[in-house]
């Protein structure tokens, strides 16, 4: 059997974890640059709020019901995430973290238990040493632990966990699901189906496979066998290597100034780097790129990248951070208001395989001391806590946030203080 973990309204239940005063009212967590929402609680969602909905088509219902607003603190929910995750990894090691707020859990060998009571179980845990509302869906599949997920959500919210081991329970859960519902039917696939007379979950399983080759393929192969209780999607105890690693951001204002821009191109050069050495990876190749507004007709358009090759492969931020400054003085103009720049490390391999360089005078057992150091201050006291000069305290190119909420789990300056009555 395999359970399906999922935080409810992740980004608003971290909110509101540390800002009891939120619970009960409206709330909505914004994207980068504030502009669409991303997470909406309960409240919100009645109001008719919809997912990725943009900021500006909402101001009047915003102000007219007092919804509260949050800027998304990355920093803050990717530790309650593992918070998280370390409490249901106590119960069985063989997990699987699907995104930031849901994670599979295999629980094949737990064949004496009553699986609804350990989900239950689970999710007080998570809840008591949290604060953060979990669903337990737990089923013989991936695709129906998604669905059995989904199903506790909507039928059964106050118990939060739906156990689909029984002939049953297992076809209550499928009249019940809309195709477009199932996990890995998209909108194209869920037409199709719905056009030809297939309209709930429990109607595929009649469905000739035949007619599943034809017109779907092995995606749709795949999921009915899921449906039918076969176990057909892979498990990935750990994710795949990366093929590249992206850091892009749009700016929280337009630059002009190519100071502002090297500074904003060395943060994003030194995050892959730290993802680099956290993957034990090295890049060959690093791709540049910079670009205006394509939506702002009153200005002057403009986009260009470049992609350079590395003499040797390196996860060393400062070599990489040399390379980019290159391929930026290639590739900037003045004249331009930017608004967004990123940095793509390419062509990736094991830190344990470089090719050395026959004229590399690199000294790179000294530089990955320096780099380790780095890495272990910054984990300790902060992301960007040490920088390299060129990377500098400017703020003038970072995204707007102006309702963001304190790191209050990762930084000493944001822990909640008690207050005496």
């Amino acid at each position: 059997m395999i359970a399906l973990i999922d935080c409810n309204n992740f980004y608003c239940s971290c909110e509101r974890v540390f800002d009891p005063g939120l619970k009960g009212k409206p709330l909505i967590v914004l994207s980068n640059n504030d502009g669409c929402a991303i997470s909406r609680s309960d409240e919100a969602k009645e109001l008719g709020i919809t997912m990725a909905m943009p900021v500006f088509m909402i101001e009047d219902l915003i102000k007219k019901h007092n919804v509260q607003v949050r800027s998304s603190n990355y920093t803050l929910y990717g530790d309650m995430s593992e918070r998280v995750m370390s409490i249901i990894k106590s119960y069985t090691a063989k997990i699987e973290v699907y995104s930031i707020d849901e994670l599979f859990v295999d629980f094949s060998g737990f064949n004496h238990h009553d699986l609804a009571r350990l989900g239950s179980r689970i999710r007080k845990e998570v809840s008591l040493c949290t604060g953060i509302p979990v669903c337990v869906g737990i089923a013989q599949t991936k695709t129906l632990a998604k669905m059995a997920n989904r199903y506790a959500k909507k039928k059964s919210a106050n118990v939060g966990v739906y156990c689909a081991n029984t002939d049953h329970s297992i076809m209550q859960m499928l009249q019940h699901t809309q195709v477009d519902e199932i996990w890995g039917i998209g909108s194209q696939y869920a037409k199709l189906l719905i056009e030809n007379g297939y309209k709930t979950a429990s109607d595929l399983l009649a469905i000739p496979e035949e007619w599943v080759r034809k017109n779907m393929s092995v995606v749709g192969q795949r999921l009915l066998a899921e449906l039918k209780g076969t176990s057909c999607i892979k498990w990935e105890e750990a994710p795949p290597p990366k093929k590249n690693i992206c850091t892009s951001r749009s700016f929280g204002q337009y630059i002009s100034d190519k100071r502002t821009i090297e500074q904003a191109i060395a943060a994003h050069t030194s995050a892959c780097g730290s993802k680099l050495r956290e993957e034990s990876s090295c890049a060959r190749k690093i791709h540049v790129f910079i670009q205006t507004n394509p939506h702002r007709g009153t200005d002057k358009q403009y986009f260009s990248s470049v992609t350079l090759q590395l003499p040797v492969a390196t996860n060393s931020s400062r070599e990489l951070i040399r390379y980019a400054m290159k391929a930026l003085r290639i590739i900037f103009k003045s004249g331009y208001n930017y608004q967004k720049a990123g940095v793509i490390v390419l062509d990736l391999i094991r830190q344990n395989v470089i090719q050395a360089g026959l004229f590399d005078n690199e000294d790179r057992v000294k530089d990955k001391a320096i780099m380790s150091s780095l890495d272990s201050v910054n984990k300790v006291f902060g992301k960007d806590f040490v920088r390299f000069g060129t990377h500098d305290y400017g703020r003038k190119w970072k995204l707007k946030a102006e309702q963001l909420s304190p790191c209050y789990s990762t930084c000493f300056q944001d822990i909640p203080r008690a207050k005496a009555k």
